[in-house]
């Protein structure tokens, strides 16, 4: 899921910050490369775990996200129409990124608190139930008798595979 949250944020902020840049409307083909270079951002995220700095690596990733994105609007368009990457405009992308890296965060923590709290309260569905212990009881001697004799009867003979198989 996560993975999945930071794909689908990267492009959404792409899109958006486009919009607001003064861009014009995404096509169709650069809209297929957007997912395409979003879903690629969003499979690393989701192979890739940092145990140090998290939080880091989900502003890195989606600060690449957001310029993958934007190169590939900028290329699926044919033309930059006249955008420019200025101060405000990155200072946007990089609050961007750090307020959305932080929601992703939080929202991972949030879904690792539900489920521990719900595994605390409910039974575990695969659990293994212990067999009860069957007391052992000998086989008498006439029953023995009993199976051999259809065995013979019935013409299948006591014949078995050798002891060592």
């Amino acid at each position: 899921m996560r993975g999945g949250f930071v794909g689908s944020l990267s492009g959404a902020l792409t899109v958006a910050a486009h919009g607001i840049g003064g861009g014009m409307a995404p096509s169709q083909s650069s809209v297929v490369l957007l997912v395409l270079a979003c879903s690629a951002v969003g499979a690393l995220v989701s192979a890739t775990r940092a145990r140090r700095h998290d939080l880091l690596f989900l502003v890195g990733a989606l600060a690449a996200g957001q310029a993958l994105g934007h190169a590939t609007l900028s290329v699926g368009a044919g033309a930059h129409h006249g955008l420019q990457l200025g101060p405000a405009m990155l200072a946007a992308h990089a609050v961007a990124a750090v307020v959305t890296a932080v929601l992703v965060r939080a929202g991972g923590r949030g879904c690792q608190l539900a489920v521990a709290s719900l595994r605390s309260i409910l039974p575990t569905p695969f659990a293994p139930v212990p067999a009860p212990a069957l007391p052992a009881r000998p086989v008498p001697a006439a029953r023995r008798q009993l199976r051999r004799w259809l065995l013979v009867g019935a013409r299948l003979g006591t014949r078995g595979p050798p002891i060592l198989v």
